[in-house]
């Protein structure tokens, strides 16, 4: 069963907006077309950005197309990014009209001058206006989206920041590194760049936002997220079922992910796509009947084991190699691992690898080692925070 991503880009004007929803609606078409078979959706997730820009009418005509080319599973998660900011009274009785029934608020940080280092004003009452609205119409699963490392955020303002989210109880909690990226994002070069906290001060960060939701009664979910005791993801965790791509923690073991708009990656058994990023091309392609993908990676035998490798470190922080890759060598991956296992950050038992209570922080370094595109980073402390 797949999921599907509808994949965003922030635009301003209503023309502009339009013109997007209609190569959308042809993306949607063309793919469903080249499909062999009808699929049946078990999640439907809005996201890449600020759904929230579409108005009720473009919301429903969108979900109208997929419901056309797809079949909705009947306990489907229907989910969607939001920006607090942006949620309306009609915004929320329209997404509960379309059967959203999780959605997930870009929160970040609620203390006043961080906001305005980065740009986005939100009060924490903005915040819970939104939480409010949501569940008043029936979307009882929310989610909050926290960043850490962002410029001026201390472990103090990180603190206070979940004691007061959390007296709005969220479902889940995610909280990620703040990347920066002034390269490749032209908003982050107004970013200065000496209020940003080093590396060390990122793992403190990292640690005192775990610190505070174990405290507040949620359980941990790989390295960032959190979640109540009686949510699905938390259940997944304990049961061993939980599973990772490239979105973040899910308790869905689909292998199959079509997502729609421009750079959007697809996921399938056999390998992943992409999507043209630039929305210009990305029209042209739709409206000359293309699909929009740009490039692809067909995974290998070996491609699929390392995943499955990578996958059981990052959701279980161990993994048995003798299970996994009965027969497979990796005296290179275990010479990488020696370090960490020196300072105490990984124990191996044979051909079982595990990381340690210090070391579940850092095991996105253990992960590296069998990552063949990513192994010089298995000795940077700042990769792995």
């Amino acid at each position: 069963m797949p999921l599907l991503r509808l994949q965003r880009k922030m635009a301003i004007r209503e023309d502009v907006i339009e013109n997007f929803v209609n190569a959308l609606l042809g993306e949607i078409r063309t793919v469903s077309a080249s499909l062999t078979a009808r699929p049946r959706v078990a999640h439907l997730h809005w996201g890449g950005g600020t759904p929230s820009i579409l108005n009720a009418g473009q919301f429903q005509t969108v979900l109208a197309a997929i419901r056309t080319a797809f079949d909705f599973d009947l306990s489907m998660e229907h989910a969607i990014e939001l920006d607090p900011r942006t949620v309306t009274p009609l915004l929320a009785k329209t997404l509960a009209e379309m059967g959203v029934n999780r959605a997930s608020l870009g929160v970040q940080d609620v203390d006043s001058r961080v906001q305005m280092a980065i740009g986005r004003v939100q009060p924490i009452e903005t915040v819970a206006e939104a939480t409010r609205l949501l569940r008043e119409v029936g979307i009882n699963r929310i989610n909050f989206d926290l960043i850490y490392g962002l410029p001026l955020q201390t472990v103090e303002t990180l603190r206070e920041t979940c004691e007061r989210v959390v007296t709005l109880s969220p479902d889940r909690v995610a909280c990620y590194g703040y990347a920066h990226l002034p390269q490749r994002r032209a908003n982050q070069r107004l970013i200065d760049e000496n209020t940003l906290p080093d590396a060390d001060e990122r793992f403190r960060q990292a640690r005192i936002v775990a610190d505070s939701f174990i405290g507040f009664g949620y359980q941990p979910v790989g390295i960032d997220h959190f979640a109540l005791p009686d949510d699905d993801l938390a259940i997944a965790a304990r049961e061993g079922t939980l599973n990772r791509n490239f979105q973040g923690y899910t308790n869905d073991r689909c292998g199959t992910l079509i997502g729609f708009g421009p750079s959007s990656i697809s996921q399938f058994p056999g390998g992943y796509a992409q999507n043209i990023s630039d929305v210009g091309q990305y029209r042209k392609r739709v409206e000359a009947g293309e699909l929009a993908t740009v490039r692809g990676y067909t995974l290998r035998d070996t491609d699929r084991i390392r995943s499955a490798i990578i996958s059981a470190l990052m959701c279980n922080f161990c993994v048995d190699l003798n299970a996994v890759a009965p027969g497979m060598e990796f005296s290179d991956e275990f010479a990488l691992l020696r370090p960490l296992v020196a300072d105490g950050l990984v124990a191996v038992e044979g051909r079982t690898i595990r990381a340690t209570e210090n070391g579940k922080s850092l095991i996105r370094l253990v992960a590296a080692a069998f990552d063949e595109f990513r192994r010089d980073s298995v000795h940077g402390f700042s990769f792995a925070v």
